[in-house]
């Protein structure tokens, strides 16, 4: 079923190019000079739209099992769609945790009819409690190889180290969201001048600083791959430069809504914009950004994490950290194309990651992300994909909107 794309100008990292024709058939996406093909199934005007390789995420939750109010495994596949990801890296956060091989089976005959392939993290410790390991070995006998314990920061040294050493056997990756949790004991936003001002307890820099720092030196002591996700001040940014010009097998991520956001939209108090890592000031925010631009940073995630009415709506100190992040993905991107420019933007989401994830660039691809950078739509509860509403954007009117998504050999049309 050959299907002609019209006039479409497609983005990579180096430039967005003159527009072109390009035909979608047996499972890949072909300039249309390079198809041999002259009938169409269907012809489609794509003259108002960019497209890219398909997207890739590798940090979103889901709340199945245990947390089904917050999102399902449906819903969350749904979501990744729509928002334009053809891979999504899921954290192993439900209640129980992923983390056996029941767990893999089970996760993996849920998102069977996903149009976005899943890649599972399993969690690298029992429960994810930092401890005791998981069968690490079995799990990738399942075909896992990416482990951590999601949004649960691995504290003890010592599992860290171990964790490295015994990766390396089969090269798994360890993602970890580096921070010291002794250090923000309490801690409801980032520690500085706004959180004096509102009297709100802090989360120094110094939380995150200490671990990035310390877990460098320990995967420079082991080896093994090590990718630090969500990452949010300078310092800890200026360590990942540190550990790649030494030849370090160190990435890095950092989250799409905190480069969008700092610590001086909290004045409002309103509970949507409390996360972990907190929103920094505007010099870390400067730093993320060279970050991006040299490469020190590998990536941008959605880090959606959805959380029910209940979990918000308390005072801030009681509301639980998190955000969602898909459907406003595209959104945030056109926000910082003008500051960033959509071939750095789209790199990150597409050649950084699958580099992050050890994937082989191809010369043609099986997927494509097809987006209107100009279309604008309301944010709304009915608008909303997401079983979870935790973000401020909602009640907004927003610009940028997937179009269509083509993965595993299917078009989808939104």
């Amino acid at each position: 079923m050959p299907i002609l794309l019209r006039s479409l100008r497609f983005i990579d990292s180096e430039k967005t190019h003159s527009p072109k024709d390009y035909v979608i058939v047996d499972h890949q996406v072909l300039p249309r000079e390079n198809s041999n093909i002259d009938s169409f199934d269907e012809e489609i005007d794509c003259s108002n739209f960019l497209a890219s390789e398909g997207w890739v995420d590798l940090r979103c939750a889901s709340g199945e099992p245990g947390e089904e109010q917050r999102e399902t495994i449906e819903s969350l596949g749904e979501l990744l769609a729509n928002s334009g990801f053809a891979k999504a890296v899921v954290m192993p956060n439900a209640k129980p945790v992923f983390q056996n091989k029941n767990d893999v089976q089970f996760f993996l005959s849920k998102t069977a009819n996903w149009l976005t392939e899943p890649i599972l993290q399993a969690a690298l410790t029992k429960d994810a409690l930092g401890e005791d390991f998981t069968d690490i070995l079995d799990l990738n006998q399942q075909g896992i190889n990416v482990f951590g314990d999601g949004v649960s920061p691995l504290s003890n040294p010592d599992r860290l180290m171990k964790a490295l050493q015994y990766l390396k056997k089969f090269d798994g990756i360890l993602f970890d969201q580096s921070y010291d949790p002794m250090l923000a004991i309490f801690g409801q936003m980032h520690e500085g001048i706004v959180s004096t001002r509102l009297g709100m307890k802090g989360i120094p820099n110094l939380a995150e600083d200490v671990c990035v720092q310390r877990n460098v030196e320990i995967c420079k002591y082991t080896g093994g791959r090590l990718h630090f996700q969500t990452l949010s001040s300078a310092a800890s940014i200026n360590s990942i430069r540190k550990a790649k010009s030494e030849g370090l097998s160190v990435t890095a991520d950092v989250s799409l809504y905190q480069l969008l956001f700092t610590d001086e939209d909290l004045v409002s108090f309103d509970t949507n914009y409390k996360v972990v890592p907190p929103f920094r000031s505007k010099e870390d925010r400067t730093a993320l950004i060279e970050g991006l631009k040299d490469g020190t940073i590998d990536a941008i995630v959605s880090n959606h994490q959805p959380m029910e009415f209940d979990a918000k709506h308390m005072e801030f100190d009681l509301a639980q950290p998190g955000m969602i992040g898909l459907q406003t993905f595209l959104p945030g991107m056109v926000k910082l194309s003008e500051e960033l420019g959509w071939p750095l933007l789209i790199s990150k989401i597409t050649s950084g990651p699958k580099s992050v994830l050890g994937l082989e660039p191809t010369a043609s691809f099986g997927s494509l992300t097809i987006f209107d950078p100009k279309e604008q739509w309301a944010y709304n509860k009915k608008s909303n994909l997401s079983l979870s509403a935790n973000h401020p954007w909602i009640g907004s009117q927003l610009q940028g909107k997937v179009k269509m998504i083509f993965n595993k050999g299917k078009l989808a049309k939104f």
